[in-house]
């Protein structure tokens, strides 16, 4: 059994919306680290439709129990779609934070972008997870989606949630984020 945890934090694009589980990122990560790094397992605890405010809600028993050597919070997708206030994503994302920094775990904090058409609230809803990083010195993955959000190809009908030929790539595009934190 491995002896640490990575927690994956993060809503249907993390949870494999459309997909079997198995086919996810966070799956596709665990079959990588039991290859390299045999000593780290990952537990997703994503859930499709969740926000910042649900993850929030649902850390400390998930810190408590997976007693996690990094966190990979994926979360925000819901409230920017929603239109939800900013203040409030920001301080439910820096409450996670502070909280997996406080249990000793490394945090990884994965970007995401809304639909332009959300005009200025979509370039400061972006803003936000640079400055949470900046701020409370965590590793950040710009955009999540980057290596498939301009390739319709990679995503399923509803033009929301990649394909399962598109993990392998979001996989690629996490991995060196990842990395550093894994040493």
């Amino acid at each position: 059994m491995a002896a640490k945890t990575i927690l994956v934090m993060g809503d249907s694009l993390s949870a494999g919306y459309g997909i079997r589980t198995d086919q996810a990122w966070p799956s596709l990560l665990d079959k990588q680290l039991s290859q390299k790094l045999p000593d780290y397992s990952v537990a997703n605890l994503s859930i499709s439709g969740e926000t910042t405010a649900g993850g929030r809600s649902r850390l400390a028993p998930a810190l408590k129990q997976h007693q996690p050597a990094i966190v990979i919070l994926a979360l925000g997708a819901n409230d920017g779609l929603r239109g939800l206030p900013l203040a409030q994503m920001r301080d439910n994302l820096k409450a996670m934070i502070q909280a997996s920094q406080a249990s000793g775990a490394k945090v990884l904090l994965a970007g995401i972008r809304i639909p332009p058409n959300y005009g200025p609230y979509a370039v400061e809803f972006h803003a936000s997870f640079k400055d949470l990083a900046r701020q409370h010195k965590t590793a950040l993955l710009d955009f999540l989606l980057e290596p498939i959000a301009a390739q319709s190809t990679y995503f399923q009908a509803d033009n929301l949630h990649p394909t399962a030929e598109a993990q392998p790539l979001i996989l690629k595009h996490l991995w060196p984020a990842l990395l550093p934190l894994l040493k």
